[in-house]
């Protein structure tokens, strides 16, 4: 597994539904540059379990998100026809209908594979002919990308444990508040709380609550 924190995000280009409706063919992630942080997050498959409570979870807290200069994007491996049909289905039908952020197509594989997490790989059989190995589809990762294009956290889940929103916006506010401080945030750190700063003889205080 490729960590790529401290590193520029792999760009891509790819077709995207937005605003529930809207299937863009060229979306990126490059569009943001400079403008917002991106919470870019993958699941393995439309019309699935987990999955349809992991996206409405980040679509009931997008406005906690657009409060931190934020946007939210997914992605997964089906085709963009499929994200737009599942975004016609009522929440009632296993659909994510009122999902309003971008969600991108990831059909050819790549992406998935540029950020290290699909679940299988190309390979070849005792003929040397080109086969698929395992599933052709996307663990449950999350990439936190900050405006300059550089991602600052990730977390990789298996594909039967969802993940906590709560954790991606803490996550967020610890960023946001060693980039405006210049100070660190020790364990379980949550907004409003003391940070953390290194004296030169290596003891860290707290200072004064922010």
């Amino acid at each position: 597994m490729s960590v790529l924190v401290g590193k520029r995000a792999p760009v891509f280009w790819a077709p995207a539904v937005l605003d529930g409706n809207i299937i863009e063919d060229n979306f990126s992630l490059d569009n943001y540059l400079g403008k917002k942080y991106v919470v870019f997050f993958f699941y393995p498959a439309d019309f699935t379990f987990v999955c349809p409570t992991e996206l409405h979870a980040f679509q009931e807290k997008i406005a906690a998100f657009e409060n931190r200069d934020t946007v939210v994007v997914a992605c997964s491996t089906d085709s963009a026809v499929s994200h737009w049909k599942w975004l016609q289905t009522p929440k009632s039908d296993g659909g994510i209908q009122g999902v309003t952020y971008p969600i991108v197509a990831d059909h050819a594989l790549t992406i998935s594979m540029a950020y290290d997490v699909l679940a299988g790989e190309y390979d070849t059989d005792s003929s040397d002919n080109p086969i698929f190995v395992g599933a052709p589809e996307a663990y449950r990762g999350l990439f936190l990308i900050d405006k300059a294009g550089i991602v600052r956290h990730q977390v990789v889940n298996d594909m039967p444990l969802g993940r906590s929103v709560d954790e991606v916006l803490r996550v967020i506010d610890a960023l946001q508040f060693t980039e405006e401080h210049g100070e660190v945030c020790p364990a379980d750190w949550h907004k409003g709380d003391k940070g953390l700063i290194a004296t030169q003889d290596g003891i860290a205080s707290y200072l004064s609550e922010k």
